[in-house]
């Protein structure tokens, strides 16, 4: 048996979607709750490299607060945009789940079961 961690926003259907299909795999679970316990910056940093992710890549453009802040201005450097997700963790897309030292963003959801294949 594995242990697996979710970054997880009770909050987003896609993630209650993606937790629902962890918890029928029978992993140990580690659930972060993420807006309520944001990353630092050298956490964030380090789990963009496990994804193999640029921030940009990470980064929910969706968001008001990536508008409000000009977070598209393509002159913003990694640093910076990681810095927005630590003071907003909102900005970050989810869920992410890392297994095995796999890590990959569930969208759609259905995409944890490659953690097992």
């Amino acid at each position: 048996m594995s242990r697996v961690c979710i970054y997880h926003n009770p909050r987003c259907s896609k993630s209650r979607q993606a937790l629902a299909l962890l918890e029928e795999q029978g992993d140990e679970l580690d659930v972060v709750h993420y807006i309520d316990t944001p990353l630092d910056s050298a956490a964030l940093s380090a789990l963009l490299q496990q994804l193999g992710m640029s921030a940009r890549e990470l980064i929910r453009k969706g968001e008001d607060t990536y508008k409000e802040l000009n977070l598209g201005n393509p002159e913003l450097s990694e640093a910076e945009l990681v810095q927005a997700m630590v003071d907003y963790p909102r900005l970050i897309e989810r869920p992410i789940v890392i297994r095995d030292g796999k890590a990959i963003v569930a969208r759609p959801p259905e995409r944890v079961l490659e953690l097992y294949a």
